[in-house]
């Protein structure tokens, strides 16, 4: 199975910010989508950065006062670790557990097409297991 699998069941969208927003930018919009990560574009329109919750808290820790009004450029992690469409699911699973990250922007041609998180593919592989089990107890049934 490939990313495009995950993709075409949560839909394509991806908040983005442009890396010249603030931090209180990025909270309003993981707070009022529910969401753990931004992608963050540069001045020519690509990826710029990835803006997560961690990398916020972390910020807190180092400036609890300031932190808010800090553009996004200085708090986000720059290299973004990225897959494509035709991505193995369980390459994406080995990228993120080497990398500790949680969230994997879906790019194509240096143009951002989607985001993967942790939560999509472990609710995949669930489902894929779900799926063969219950195979096997038909299989065994007839």
């Amino acid at each position: 199975m490939h990313v495009d699998t995950i993709l075409q069941t949560k839909g394509a969208l991806v908040h983005t910010l442009p890396e010249t927003g603030t931090l209180a930018d990025a909270v309003a919009l993981l707070n009022s989508h529910n969401i753990g990560a931004l992608v963050i574009t540069g001045a020519a329109g690509g990826i710029a950065g990835i803006l997560s919750e961690r990398d916020i808290v972390r910020q807190l820790g180092r400036n609890p006062s300031g932190t808010l009004s800090m553009p996004i450029a200085a708090c986000m992690t720059k290299g973004v670790v990225t897959c494509e469409r035709l991505t193995p699911i369980d390459e994406v699973m080995e990228r993120m557990t080497r990398r500790r990250i949680r969230h994997m922007p879906v790019a194509e041609d240096g143009k951002l097409v989607g985001i993967i998180s942790i939560g999509d593919v472990v609710k995949h592989k669930i489902q894929e297991v779900e799926h063969e089990a219950e195979a096997l107890r038909d299989y065994i049934a007839s």
